[in-house]
Order: C-alpha cells, then sequence, then structure tokens
C-alpha cells in the first residue's frame, strides 16, 4: 500500500542511509524544434545518489499506467554524462550520474504513468522511493488551474422526521420531547425537576431567543419591513440616497456694545469653553460663567443653548444706523432695494458685514410697541461709500445748511429687500417720525451645546481565531486562519447630537448663511485619540476613505441615541486595540431649536473681557430658522426607491431646462439650444427668471456653473436673456355715465399693468404671466378690462406686434408668439419700446 505523506521524512532517511539510494524526481524532456514522432520520449530520473552506469539496464524499468496509449517500451537506459546517449545528438540538461536517461518509443498520453524500477541485482534501492508518478504531457500548456478541485462531498445523512415550523418556547419544547420519545422510548419522565426536562427547557429557551434574533434580522434586510432606523439609512444608500437625520436652526444676535467701546474682541472659543447664548431665564444675569450653578440649573430647566458660529469684532459704532433720506419725510425703502443711505459717515461698517433692517416704531403712532416684528430682515454688506448733501439739514433745530455726510451702503442681490419698509413718517402735528433703523454688530449663531469631552469604552482586541475551512484537496495544504474582527460600536451618553451644515468661507449673502439644506448637515461630533492626540473626523459614509483614513460614521436611531461606526482597515481606519478615545459633540437639533425672536437674552462666557460695562444688551432680532426634524422612515420609505430616477445629467436640450428650472428657484421656465460656434458644440440656455428680471452676470455665471456638473463633455454652456415681443393694444372704453373718466381709465391701466394688484392679484401684463412661446389672447384682454367698476362696454382695435404691420390676430384673437420669444407690455413712458397700451375713453363724466 502507497501512502501519500505531507512530509519528506523518508527521503532524508534514504538520503542518510549508507546504502540505500531511491528516486527522487522524475522530469519530461520536451524540444519544441524536435519532429513530433520524437518529442517527450525522453524521461530524466533524478536519483538521490550516484550509481554505476551499466548498474541500471532497460530489464530494470518499467512504465505502466495510461489510457489510450499502454505499454510503453523502454529503448535504452543511460547514466551519467561519460559520452553522448545514444540516438542523441548531445547529454540532456542536467545529465550526471545521478541521472538516469530513459528512451522510450513513443510518448504517452494524458493520463498518470509510473516509472518503476524492477528487478535488480543488488537490494540497494529504497523499495518506497523506487517508483514515481509521472506525466507525458506535464510541459503542455494548460489554461486551467493545475491544482485539482476538491469534489469530495460528505455523504448526506438521512433527515429526521422534524417539524421545522416551529418557532417559541413551547413548540421548541414539545419538539424536543417528541424527537427524545423516538430515541429514547424508555425515558418518559416529564417532572419538572428531572435534569432532562430541565436540559430540554434550557434548549427550548435558547431555541425561542435564537428564533425570535432570526426573525428580527430578516425583518430587517428589506426596505419596506426594516423597523431600526440605521437599517433603513443603510438600505437607502445603496440606491444613492441619503436619508438625513435633521439640521439645526440658526439665527443672528445683535449685541449692543457701550458707548465708547471698539475694537471689542468675542472669539468662538475661549479658555476651552465655548461661548453661547441661552434663552430668557429668570435666574441669569446677562453675562455667566459656563459651569456655575445657575447657569446648569437654567439648562435643567429648559434654557437652549445656541453658540456662535465665528468670531467677530464688536464696536460700539456699529450699534444702531439712521436712514438719510435727503430731507424728505414720508419715505420707504421698497420692495427688491439693493442699497441705502444712511446718515453720517459710517467708519466702523465695513463690507461683509451683517445689518438687520428692522422697524422701530408703529408708522402710525410713532410707539415702540406698535413696531411689525415681521420688518425685519438681515443683509450682506457688499460696498460702503460717502457721499455728502450739499443742501444739508434746513429741518433741524436749529437749521443747519452745511454739507452733511452721508453713507451709501449696499448689499448683496440675494439679500434684496422682500417688503416695502416705512423709513419715516409723520404725526398729527407735522413732525417726522423714525420709523425703521439698521443696527450691526450682528454674529450669527446656531442651536447646540457643546459637552464637556466624554470619554468613550476601550477599544476590545480582536476575537479568538476562527478556522476557515480548508476547500483544497490537498491534505498538505497550510490551514488558513483568520481573526474574527473586534465589534466597535460605541454609544454617545447624550442626545440628541447636533447636525450643522457647515458654513462657506466667504459666503456670498446673509440668505445663504441662514437657509441651508439639511441632506448637506454634518454630526458635530469630534474623536480624539490619546495619547496620540490624533483626531478622527465624520463622514455620511466610508465609501471613499482608505485603509488609514481616520474617519468615522455617526449613526442615530429613532430614539436619538447615536452610535458610532469606524472602518474596517479596508474602507476607514479601525481603531488600534486599547486605544483611548474621547468624543467631543454638541447636542441640541431639529424643531426645537426654532426659537421666536427676542428669545435670547443671556451671555455664557470664559472670556473675562466681555462683561456688563461693555455688554449692555444681547437679542436675536429674528426667529431661529432652519431647524429640521430627522427624515422619517416612512418618508424615506417613500421617496428612496424612485430617487436614483432624478436626472443627474444633462444629455438632450430637455435635459438641459430641466436642470436650469430645479437647480434656481427664480427662473421660472427656460428654453435650450445647441449651436455650433466654429470650435464646438455650445448650449445656449434662455432664462425666464421671476419678476421679469435680466440675466445679469452674476446670475449668468452662477448659473452656468450650477449646470456644469451636469453638462455633456465638449460642450460649452451659455446664458442669455430671452426675446422679448413688445405688443402695442389700443383699447376703446365705453364709461358708465356716473363714473369718472380718469378713474375709469387708471383701474383700468392697473389692470393691464405689470404691477402687483391689492388681494395678491397681478396684472394682466405681469412678468410671470407669460413665458416662453405662451401665446397672448384677446379675450384675456377683455375679461380683465370688463371686471373694472364704470366700464360698460370695450372695444379693442389694434392688437398686434409693435412696430409691425397689422397682423391677423385681431381677427383671430389670438397673437403667436415664437418658442424663444415672450410677450411684453409694459406701458413705460420712459421705454416706449417695451410695450404700448393706448386707452380711449368715452362717455362718463
Amino acid at each position: 500500500m502507497n501512502y501519500f505523506c505531507c512530509d519528506e521524512e523518508r527521503r532524508t532517511l534514504v538520503i542518510n542511509h549508507p546504502v540505500l539510494n531511491g528516486i527522487d524526481y522524475l522530469e519530461v524532456v520536451d524540444n519544441p524544434e524536435d519532429a513530433n514522432a520524437i518529442r517527450q520520449t525522453v524521461l530524466q530520473v533524478y536519483l538521490l545518489k550516484e550509481v554505476m552506469p551499466g548498474t541500471i539496464t532497460t530489464e530494470n524499468i518499467s512504465i505502466e499506467g495510461g489510457e489510450r496509449i499502454r505499454n510503453i517500451e523502454v529503448l535504452w537506459v543511460w547514466v551519467g554524462p561519460a559520452a553522448t546517449p545514444p540516438s542523441l545528438s548531445m547529454s540532456p540538461p542536467g545529465s550526471s550520474s545521478k541521472v538516469l536517461t530513459v528512451k522510450v518509443k513513443a510518448a504517452g498520453d494524458f493520463s498518470v504513468y509510473q516509472l518503476r524500477l524492477i528487478n535488480l541485482e543488488t537490494e540497494n534501492f529504497d523499495p518506497i522511493l523506487s517508483s514515481v508518478d509521472f506525466s507525458f504531457k506535464v510541459v503542455c500548456d494548460n489554461e486551467f488551474d493545475c491544482s485539482p478541485q476538491c469534489t469530495c462531498t460528505e455523504p448526506m445523512a438521512k433527515e429526521p422526521d422534524i417539524n421545522y415550523l416551529v418557532k417559541d418556547y413551547s413548540s421548541f419544547k414539545q419538539l424536543m420531547l417528541d424527537r427524545m420519545a423516538l430515541l429514547l422510548p424508555r425515558w418518559q419522565e416529564r417532572n419538572a425537576a428531572d435534569p432532562g426536562i430541565m436540559l430540554v427547557e434550557l434548549l427550548a429557551y435558547v431555541g425561542d431567543y435564537l428564533s425570535y434574533r432570526q426573525d428580527a434580522i430578516a425583518t430587517e434586510a428589506y426596505l419596506g419591513t426594516a423597523r431600526k432606523r440605521i437599517s433603513v439609512r443603510r438600505h437607502a444608500r445603496l440606491v444613492d440616497y441619503r436619508m438625513h437625520d435633521g439640521a439645526n436652526a440658526r439665527t443672528w444676535v445683535h449685541f449692543e456694545v457701550a458707548e465708547g467701546i471698539t475694537n471689542l474682541q468675542i472669539k468662538k472659543t475661549c479658555n476651552g469653553a465655548a461661548t453661547s447664548l441661552l434663552t430668557r431665564s429668570p435666574r441669569l444675569p446677562l453675562i455667566s460663567v459656563p459651569g456655575t450653578e445657575p447657569v446648569e440649573m437654567a439648562m435643567k430647566e429648559g434654557a437652549l443653548v445656541f453658540e456662535l458660529l465665528h468670531d467677530a469684532t464688536l464696536d460700539a459704532r456699529n450699534n444702531i444706523f439712521y436712514f438719510y433720506t435727503w430731507g424728505n419725510k414720508s419715505c420707504s425703502l421698497q420692495t427688491g432695494a439693493v442699497t441705502a443711505t444712511f446718515d453720517t459717515h459710517l467708519l466702523a461698517l465695513k463690507p461683509g458685514q451683517v445689518l438687520i433692517f428692522e422697524e422701530i416704531a408703529g408708522p402710525r403712532t410713532g410707539k415702540k410697541s406698535d413696531a411689525d416684528p415681521n420688518h425685519r430682515h438681515p443683509v450682506k454688506v457688499t460696498s460702503v461709500s460717502y457721499q455728502s448733501d450739499p443742501v444739508g439739514n434746513p429741518y433741524g433745530v436749529p437749521p443747519d445748511n452745511t454739507p452733511r455726510p452721508v453713507t451709501v451702503v449696499e448689499w448683496a442681490a440675494a439679500d434684496a429687500l422682500p417688503f416695502d419698509l416705512c423709513i419715516n413718517t409723520v404725526d398729527e402735528n407735522g413732525d417726522a417720525i423714525v420709523v425703521s433703523a439698521a443696527i450691526g454688530n450682528n454674529i450669527l449663531v446656531d442651536h447646540g451645546y457643546t459637552l464637556p469631552p466624554e470619554q468613550l469604552p476601550g477599544v476590545p482586541e480582536a476575537q479568538q481565531a476562527v478556522l476557515v475551512k480548508n476547500t483544497s484537496c490537498d491534505p498538505c495544504k497550510e490551514q488558513v486562519y483568520s481573526n474574527t474582527p473586534a465589534r466597535y460600536n460605541p454609544e454617545l451618553k447624550q442626545y440628541p447630537v447636533t447636525r450643522a451644515v457647515p458654513c462657506p468661507a466667504d459666503p456670498s449673502s446673509a440668505y445663504s448663511l441662514i437657509n441651508a439644506d439639511p441632506t448637506e448637515a454634518s454630526p458635530a461630533v469630534v474623536i480624539r485619540e490619546l495619547p496620540v492626540n490624533e483626531t478622527w473626523t465624520p463622514l455620511n459614509d466610508l465609501l471613499s476613505s482608505n485603509s488609514n483614513d481616520k474617519n468615522f460614521v455617526v449613526e442615530t436611531e429613532s430614539d436619538g441615541v447615536s452610535y458610532l461606526r469606524f472602518g474596517n482597515d479596508v474602507q476607514g481606519k479601525f481603531p488600534a486595540a486599547g486605544s483611548v478615545l474621547q468624543a467631543v459633540y454638541r447636542i441640541g437639533n431639529g424643531l426645537s431649536g426654532n426659537i421666536g425672536s427676542e428669545a435670547l437674552q443671556h451671555i455664557v462666557t470664559a472670556d473675562p473681557a466681555l462683561t456688563a460695562l461693555n455688554i449692555q444688551q444681547v437679542r436675536n432680532p429674528l426667529p431661529a430658522v432652519g431647524g429640521v426634524d430627522p427624515e422619517s422612515i416612512e418618508e424615506v420609505r417613500n421617496r428612496a426607491p424612485i430617487a436614483f430616477r432624478k436626472q443627474e445629467r444633462a444629455v438632450t436640450m430637455e435635459d438641459y431646462e430641466t436642470v436650469s428650472q430645479r437647480l434656481f428657484t427664480g427662473v421660472q421656465k427656460s428654453t435650450a439650444a445647441q449651436r455650433w460656434t466654429g470650435s464646438w458644440r455650445t448650449v445656449f440656455l434662455t432664462v425666464d427668471r421671476l419678476g421679469g428680471q435680466q440675466v445679469d452676470e452674476t446670475f449668468k455665471n452662477a448659473l452656468i456653473a450650477a449646470v456644469e456638473k451636469y453638462r455633456m463633455a465638449g460642450e460649452d454652456v451659455e446664458a442669455e436673456n430671452p426675446v422679448f415681443v413688445s405688443l402695442e393694444i389700443d383699447i376703446t372704453v365705453c364709461v358708465r355715465t356716473d363714473y369718472l373718466r380718469s378713474q375709469v381709465k387708471q383701474a383700468v391701466a392697473e389692470m393691464l399693468s405689470t404691477r402687483e394688484l391689492p388681494g395678491g392679484r397681478k396684472g394682466v401684463f405681469h412678468p410671470d404671466n407669460f413665458s416662453f412661446g405662451q401665446p397672448v389672447y384677446l379675450s384675456a384682454v377683455y375679461a380683465a378690462a370688463q371686471q373694472v367698476a364704470g366700464v360698460y362696454s370695450i372695444t379693442i382695435t389694434k392688437f398686434q406686434r409693435q412696430g409691425q404691420a397689422a397682423s391677423n390676430a385681431l381677427s383671430s384673437g389670438v397673437l403667436t408668439i415664437g418658442r424663444n420669444e415672450i410677450a411684453r407690455l409694459d406701458n413705460d413712458p420712459n421705454f416706449r419700446e417695451h410695450g404700448v397700451l393706448n386707452i380711449t375713453l368715452q362717455g362718463g363724466k
């Protein structure tokens, strides 16, 4: 019997034996340049020790085996390099006194053969090492793996007759008792005190627990059935949908600085503590030190904490600014305004600072209590210039005719005034009443409280090595062991963890700082690794992290508790065993942070420079906004399956139109056309902005930058204004006898104007009523004008494009507009080319 062994102990024993010899291995000599008839007919048998020439002959060589070609004949045997072997032009490589060169008559097939040494005159060859298995085709090319595949299967055991539907404790217990009755029919004890019953009940309990665990895991395996928020979040990520965990609220806080104080620095953090503001609490003074008992009690009673988002410099000269109306007493700043003038030269006001316009007195009564808190608006200053009024102040007491210094302030277009702001008015005595002003020293704050560093549980060691089953048929192959990675998902003790949208380094407007997308919010958590003092940063996922990136993911459950998930040393680094980790994070998130105006009234800081002597008041003129609760599981179930259908590229012209309208809320409609510009294709986006605004350079650059990631490679994108079609309409109005013609004419002109009318209505030719290719119907003009009180009848005598010959629009009742054209009738005497409305009145009084 031949044994297969994984070591070479027998070979070593024979080598060390003083007499015994044996076969070491065999090689098939194959020269591709030889004729096919003689290829693979020379075998070189390597021995462990030298042999004398002539000791082994053809009578001592036997080749057995084969499938198609059997009984291989040995022609001659040669030992050593003394001379060239017969029928060979040169000695085979490796010929020596330890090598038997065997010439056979024909090469064998692809099966396994065995060369044996037989009938030896001397007994100096080891019986175990006197044969060797080989293949004539071992040197042939093979495109498959030469390692044998393991096809051995264990015999299938007979399956017992068991009910596989059991799920709970009682059914598991009954199942085992039934099985035991079959295997051990003589065991009939059913007393609870019996050791056998005790073991059955124990196993039934474990089975019940494992069954529940299987059900729980199966439930979490699908988006439609998962109940855990973390599971739903991961399922949604598989279809490229990011489930957001809410966002914290933001607001502007105004610091009123004591008179004469300039260049007062207020820092985001000081002496290791964050500078924060608390909502109104009767326990607290204006300024407190963090960690004191009144502060802790106020927070326990529900006071909300907001913290500074940036450092700032405060100046008493920026406390309040008064508008300058050039001697007029009843003025207002109109909707859409982006510039205003202020009294005196505001030397402390610089571009980049934020002003808040607010109504400080009621327009009718002049009382502070009657001021409308809704008439407050933040703007980011973009330009400050200085002028003078040569008229001076003739209405002052006493009158002053010397030139008066004036400051012109401009702000970002995105911060354009959204309402009419009354600047001043007069009382019943004709005296001027200051209604509105602007305040400076405003700092952006957001909801959330920074906790002291929290020590995380220690990182465990990897679990005991687990044997990975050897799937190879080679029993000598080294067994592979693998360490099961340690499970480490520490829980943060406090919740809810703050989710904040990062502030841009150079914001373009105050609007962009307040209005943020909650999907861009990231957890306010930082992990510090001690004693190396390295920082781990949070990410939404670890898909883009490499094995050395110290990142982690904060996953929040439905109860608000957050868990930390680290990498696996492939995607993200896993903390080393025994590492000491500290978590520094903030708590406070969601809708609860959307506090009303004037709610923040206390400062908590460790900065000794901030005292009640230099800070007189702190308040938030505007309510906090942006606080959003975490996205619910049901919302994700509804949105995630269809989120991937959202078009994230622009290929056709319709794609460009859809993308441009989706990216900008101020775009009513857009059309796209592709043209060859001589060197490449260019997509021209013609944009119809809300309110008829022009496509200026700022908007054009912003639109092109936004479309950049969607456009096709090799295509340029340009934005342009639409082609406006000016209209010319002549109307003859028959006025009722009891109405004044002037009032009726004014009302008809208002109805057909571009302005917004009382009650939220818009004039017929308001820019938002028409867009690309939208025809103008004569019936709409008739219907609008006929609604005016005092109009008896209307006759339209001209209905055409301005400056063109009369068309059939008047008779057909519709004026067609081209695909890239927009109808316009401004009836502006300064711009007659923008459309003309002629109204002729008859009757009336």
